[in-house]
């Protein structure tokens, strides 16, 4: 019997149904804050130009009309064969860089395959991951991307899940440069997990998101996260980013900012609020 890895937050940071779910994805492609239109998946685009992705990883009423924009763009750009997805670990189990190598992870659309292969080629590049799911059993930064994945292409993709607990400069751009090295000739995209500020007001929010994202936009793995610890940026995936980043530049890629809101813009409370991005990496 495979490793089923169970939904944690179905009913909470989303529906607990498939039709439900499929419903609200829907509105979250509508939303006035998201691209106001239902993807298309492009089934004739070979090869795709998408690397990677920056997506939030709030509940949908809050983040899901932003995490719409990078979904919306996948989609056009057609379908890859393997999504690795790398999230903060906020529940600190597990090991530090902790990596699912075989299993299933189940959400209300249906379960989807750990790619063993392509997992094993990433432990190949780098020896600080380590093959541990107890990182992943009760984390939502990985689970939510899910279904948005889902509802583009079914269940016909595979992934590969990588946790941060540890997230330091030096470990983040080896882990993106074992990236770069293994997804080398595959159909693959990486999606970083992040959120951005937490609990701040609006203004103050934005203000420190957008100097953080000018360092993403322009590919300086180090600059964006020296200006993450020198503003103390509440961005929980901070390490993923950088990883992504250092993969983007080992690959050629270039960075542009699809979205940018936060909690308030859907609540009306700007006096507290998170902020979400998201952005494509494309060749």
């Amino acid at each position: 019997m495979p490793t089923i890895r169970r939904p944690i937050v179905a009913n909470q940071f989303y529906e607990g149904n498939a039709e439900a779910l499929r419903a609200q994805i829907r509105s979250c492609f509508l939303h006035e804050l998201g691209p106001k239109k239902l993807p298309q998946v492009n089934i004739h685009s070979h090869p795709r130009d998408i690397v990677g992705l920056i997506c939030p990883h709030a509940g949908y009423m809050y983040s899901g009309p932003v995490a719409a924009h990078a979904f919306f763009e996948l989609a056009q750009d057609g379908k890859p064969d393997t999504v690795v997805l790398l999230g903060p670990n906020h529940t600190g189990y597990g090991s530090a860089l902790a990596l699912m190598r075989e299993g299933v992870w189940r959400t209300p659309l249906g379960d989807i395959e750990v790619n063993s292969g392509l997992a094993d080629a990433i432990l190949r590049e780098t020896a600080i991951v380590d093959v541990d799911e107890t990182a992943h059993r009760f984390e939502h930064s990985i689970e939510v991307q899910l279904p948005f994945l889902q509802f583009l292409y079914g269940n016909s993709f595979k992934v590969v899940p990588l946790c941060f607990l540890m997230q330091d400069y030096d470990s983040a751009v080896e882990v993106g440069r074992a990236l770069t090295e293994a997804l080398d000739a595959t159909n693959t995209v990486v999606i970083a997990s992040s959120d951005m500020t937490h609990y701040e007001s609006a203004k103050a929010a934005a203000a420190k998101d957008q100097a953080a994202l000018k360092a993403v936009t322009a590919l300086d793995a180090k600059g964006f996260f020296d200006i993450v610890e020198k503003q103390n940026i509440t961005a929980c995936g901070y390490a993923p980013i950088t990883t992504l980043i250092t993969y983007a530049v080992g690959v050629n890629a270039k960075a542009s900012l699809l979205s940018y809101h936060n909690s308030g813009d859907i609540t009306g409370d700007h006096s507290s609020v998170v902020g979400y991005a998201a952005v494509s990496f494309k060749k």
